[in-house]
């Protein structure tokens, strides 16, 4: 499955807040994104408010479009606006910046384990 990884800035004076959002996301926004295909879902958030984000989806253009379909993610994505810098007025989930994979382990393993012996 295809892996995504993005990142955001989140406003420092707004850490707290953040965080404790996460704690208890609503239901039917949980639910929503497990029916439009984001597997494997995490967040990070550093002190300086960088937030790195990897999902999992077969297509994060159609995860998102089916996100952007619903309800519950136009009330979510309003709501979290207030809580980023630099998304010139996008909702974060269509302002993030995704990150180019540079390095797998499980993927060079694979390749290692199908090609003959070589030395480095």
């Amino acid at each position: 499955m295809p892996r995504y990884c993005f990142r955001l800035q989140v406003r420092p004076d707004r850490l707290a807040e953040y965080r404790r959002r996460h704690r208890e996301v609503w239901p039917d926004m949980l639910d929503a994104l497990r029916d439009t295909g984001w597997r494997n879902y995490s967040l990070f958030l550093d002190e300086d408010g960088l937030l790195v984000g990897y999902v999992e989806a077969d297509s994060l253009a159609d995860a998102q479009a089916a996100m952007a379909a619903t309800d519950v993610n136009r009330r979510w994505q309003a709501e979290m606006g207030q809580y980023f810098v630099d998304l010139e007025g996008a909702p974060p989930d269509e302002g993030f910046r995704l990150l180019a994979e540079v390095f797998n382990l499980d993927e060079q393993l694979g390749r290692r384990a199908a090609a003959p012996d070589r030395d480095h």
